[in-house]
């Protein structure tokens, strides 16, 4: 091997001094150390089968049935037992599998057929957000194991200048805030602003509308599904519409239908 190794120097050392030589030199050297041998290059993977843009699609053989037979979605006791690893690729799995259901549902549409199995896409979103807690879930305990911590970014609900809750994420800063010029601006609420008080008061007018259209929305629906079904069951009714008096709404001469009592 040492001998190999210094022929092949011995050549690179020619090369730069601009000596040729022979071919049958050339070809020995080269074919014996200048090039690896063809085991070691030999590609070993464990990849699937590469479809190019077919992965975006359903197997053809799903193509124009009315049904598919599919699983249910991941449970939460089922993520826990498995590794990151196995969480790590099973998350790119339904990633994958959303992003191909997503583009059928959309191919359907433009076709105006119906999408068979629509809730299959509820299922991987389900599945997903299931491996999201269980990845949050280890997260905080690791963290609270190493640090006492939760690990997670720390929030509440704050006033902003307007006079608005919001979300807001607490971060670290150079200087309190209460020193903080630019902070105090954006996040402490002017009570004593004329402006603010004009614009709060504006604005829950605006909400109690939206509020009293709601409810008169759903009184009027109320009202037309008691004048087309004389037999309608109000225990139901009062269930579904709870925000709707429906004891009031059925003495109504509005409540009756074109019939006969």
């Amino acid at each position: 091997m040492n001998i190999l190794r210094r022929s092949c120097n011995v050549f690179l050392r020619l090369r730069w001094e601009g000596i040729v030589l022979d071919s049958l030199d050339k070809t020995i050297i080269s074919k014996n150390l200048c090039t690896p041998k063809t085991s070691s290059l030999r590609p070993i993977h464990t990849t699937g089968t590469k479809c190019d843009l077919m992965e975006f699609f359903d197997d053809e053989k799903n193509w124009g049935t009315e049904a598919i037979k599919v699983g249910r979605a991941w449970k939460k006791d089922e993520l826990r037992i498995k590794s990151n690893s196995d969480l790590h690729k099973l998350w790119y799995i339904l990633l994958k599998e959303r992003n191909m259901l997503m583009s059928m549902e959309h191919e359907h549409q433009e076709a105006f057929e119906p999408f068979p199995n629509p809730e299959r896409l509820d299922k991987v979103k389900e599945s997903m957000h299931n491996l999201e807690e269980v990845v949050i879930e280890r997260n905080k305990a690791y963290h609270e194991l190493e640090t006492g911590e939760t690990g997670i970014v720390p929030s509440k609900q704050v006033i902003n200048q307007l006079g608005l809750t919001h979300f807001h994420r607490m971060g670290e800063h150079l200087i309190p805030k209460y020193v903080n010029k630019k902070w105090r601006e954006k996040h402490v609420h002017h009570d004593n602003y004329k402006e603010t008080k004009v614009f709060l008061a504006l604005l829950e007018e605006k909400n109690k509308v939206i509020e009293s259209k709601h409810r008169k929305g759903l009184r009027q629906h109320v009202l037309g599904l008691m004048r087309r079904f004389p037999n309608l069951d109000l225990e139901a009714v009062k269930e579904k519409f709870p925000e709707v008096d429906v004891d009031k709404l059925k003495d109504l001469d509005k409540a009756r239908g074109h019939w006969l009592p």
